[in-house]
């Protein structure tokens, strides 16, 4: 049976064969990418729109122009802008809500209606934009959750009676028995009956490396067969299947946060009501003791402009989106404003192993040739990858790519062979060279270099993990033979990557308590990540709904999460915690749509620095919040106490809004960006 990736594990099976198979290509790992483009939302239109006739109308009334010229292109941004939420806001007045989106509406016409047209269009953008980022947001989260579902195969071969039969996943039942082919995707949640081959299910555990898969294992729906055919026997119906559940787990989650946005519109109907209840009073009582129309008209007009929101809407947007800006300079995208201030309020951060902390992928750390095998380790590794270099396997690659590193001369081979569950064997040189798993029993002498080497081999009938076989420093262990004597082993492991540790201590010192780790990989894999990194909490081989009961349970103690994941697996967790962070360089799509931010970068250490970033501006909003209350309050008292002249109440209120949104702007500088360097901030 000549294959053209090699399998590590158990014997292979004697009754189903598997033809040589083409290497799959690596976009069949992920999810399908079903983006809605920007444009093609009426809300991203409408605000473009608006933008673009506000800034036109804005460079023309700077620059002294007619009042003709600028005067349309306002119109424009204020129709564009304001007709959706002036509709939305009439339909909700139809059910006896007022909302402050028609406060806005109102208030800006009210500017306009006295000649503070560029301030009342101003609002509108705000609010159009901020509509379209939202809609945006929703948009491809529901893109994403659409494309995980074709990770499961449409069609699957059912075994029968009669022979085979394809039919569609959705009918299938508990207890069919299905043939999985090499590089097929696995139809259904069930259990191996036959065959032996590995399964890439790193969008299910988050495990870096293939799993072997032989007689009596469990096989997940939308997780990618290797080389060797199985026959399953179905366990879950497709509706129940985990890929399924995530789905659900990722909808649920997001229906959570729905609280937060009902206490927020609750505000809002209460500040929309008691400023229309209050303007109305202001022109009625005065009416009512005698005073002439155009002045209770005029003093009402006043009341409405000092009292509109719009400098606590710059209160909150300019620190927000300038730290959103920042951030995304440094390489961190943050895709809200609500998400940016999210991320500040997090006490505790739980952290994904592979592709997060980790790098996700195999490494060369040691070479270690045998005693009396006349080979240093410079010739034991090009051979091994002389004997790898055909195959496609992710620990063949890496192999390869450290006899590369090494510069080394890689001789051809002839005679290519792979097994799973025993290694590839390849003629090198004249010389029969096998790369694969350690014998059972006794291993070798090694020489003084390997004296290290303490793991322990399991029975050659016994299913083995790729994490199983280690030494003492965490790695799988590949034994390299030379005409059946052996000359060295290699030692492979997923790299905790360089700045795992620094994040670790910046998130302990943010936060106060030491970050979790949650994984679906082993214990053993687990616990040596964290002995790097310095966590204590150690939560491993966990399934996709494992991971978001334990972010609930963290929830329900009081605290409010951070999840930091890669995977379809971490998606729920990431939408189920308070704030989610993606690594964006391999995330997955689904985790990448349904976080709150992504490190395009990789860059583990910016995750401490844009929480740091979130906080500072959060006490910006907080500082213009302050300062928009101090001047409304003021003149409001001022308009209703005595007579607050129109043009100063205009100066008034464009001050407090043009001096909030300056301080907010302030993140907008280099400085505002910190680092961490052994948990101590630093400036960059």
């Amino acid at each position: 049976m000549s294959l053209h990736v090699f399998l590590y594990g158990a014997r292979v099976s004697s009754t189903l064969d598997s033809p040589p198979v083409p290497a799959l290509d690596a976009s069949a790992r992920t999810v399908p990418r079903r983006r809605t483009r920007v444009l093609a939302l009426p809300e991203a239109r409408w605000a473009l729109l608006a933008t673009a006739a506000f800034l036109s109308a804005l460079l023309l009334h700077f620059a002294d122009a007619p009042g003709w010229t600028y005067g349309p292109l306002y119109a424009i941004a204020y129709l564009a802008g304001g007709w959706e939420p002036a509709l939305e806001g009439l339909r909700a007045l139809r059910g006896k809500t007022l909302d402050v989106d028609l406060l806005m509406i109102v208030a800006a016409l009210g500017a306009a209606a006295i000649g503070q047209v560029l301030d009342g269009a101003l609002l509108i953008v705000i609010f159009a934009t901020s509509g379209a980022l939202e809609a945006l947001a929703t948009a491809r989260t529901a893109d994403s959750v659409r494309g995980l579902l074709d990770l499961a195969p449409a069609t699957a071969t059912r075994v029968t009676a009669d022979g085979e039969e394809s039919v569609p996943v959705s009918r299938l039942a508990v207890g069919d028995e299905l043939l999985i082919r090499p590089g097929e995707r696995i139809g259904a949640d069930g259990r191996v009956l036959d065959g032996t081959s590995e399964a890439d299910q790193a969008t299910i555990t988050g495990e870096p490396l293939p799993v072997l898969k032989t007689p009596g294992d469990e096989v997940f729906a939308g997780t990618l067969n290797g080389t060797g055919a199985l026959r399953v026997r179905v366990e879950r119906d497709p509706a129940d299947s985990v890929i399924a559940r995530i789905v659900t787990l990722v909808e649920e989650a997001s229906r959570t946060k729905a609280p937060t946005q009902l206490f927020i519109e609750k505000i809002e109907q209460r500040y929309a009501v008691g400023v229309v209840a209050a303007t109305l009073t202001v022109f009625a009582v005065p009416l009512a003791f005698g005073a002439d129309l155009t002045g209770a008209l005029l003093r009402a007009m006043t009341f409405m402009i000092v009292a509109s929101p719009c400098a606590v809407v710059l209160a909150t947007m300019p620190p927000l989106l300038s730290a959103i800006a920042t951030a995304g300079r440094h390489g961190v995208l943050v895709k809200s404003a609500l998400a940016m201030e999210r991320l500040g309020e997090i006490d505790t951060a739980a952290l994904d192993k592979t592709g997060t902390l980790t790098e996700g992928a195999p490494e060369v750390t040691a070479v270690r040739p045998a005693t009396g095998s006349g080979l240093d380790e410079d010739a034991l590794l090009a051979l091994a990858a002389a004997a790898e270099h055909p195959s496609e396997h992710p620990l063949a690659r890496a192999i390869v790519a450290a006899a590369r590193t090494r510069d080394l001369r890689l001789a051809p081979a002839r005679d290519f062979a792979a097994k799973p569950g025993h290694g590839v064997t390849a003629t090198v040189d004249g010389r029969v060279v096998t790369v694969g798993r350690p014998h059972s029993g006794r291993d070798m002498d090694m020489d003084a270099d390997a004296d290290t080497d303490t793991h322990t081999d399991r029975d050659a009938d016994t299913h083995m993990d790729t994490d199983t076989d280690t030494d003492v420093e965490g790695g799988t262990v590949v034994r390299v033979e030379r005409d059946g004597a052996l000359v060295g082993t290699l030692v492979l492991a997923d790299r905790p990557r360089a700045d795992a540790a620094e994040t670790a201590a910046g998130l302990t010192a943010l936060t106060g308590t030491s970050p979790v780790l949650l994984t679906g990989d082993n214990p053993r894999a687990a616990a040596q990540v964290a002995t790097v990194t310095g966590i204590t909490d150690v939560r491993a081989a966990l399934l996709p709904e494992d991971k978001v009961t334990a972010v609930r349970e963290l929830q329900r103690a009081g605290r409010k999460v951070l999840f930091v994941g890669d995977g379809v697996n971490d998606a729920p967790a990431l939408a189920a915690a308070h704030s989610g962070v993606a690594m964006g360089r391999a995330g997955s799509d689904l985790a990448l749509e349904t976080a709150d931010a992504v490190v395009v970068r990789d860059e583990l250490a910016a995750i401490p620095a844009v929480v740091r970033l979130s906080r500072a501006a959060r006490r910006l909003v907080v500082q213009n919040l302050l300062v928009a209350g101090t001047f409304i309050t003021v003149l409001v008292l001022w308009d209703l106490l005595g007579h607050l002249p129109l043009p100063l109440g205009v100066a008034g209120h464009e001050g407090s809004t043009v001096l909030v949104g300056l301080n907010g702007l302030r993140l907008l500088r280099e400085s505002a960006w910190r680092r961490t360097d052994g948990g101590r901030p630093r400036a960059v």
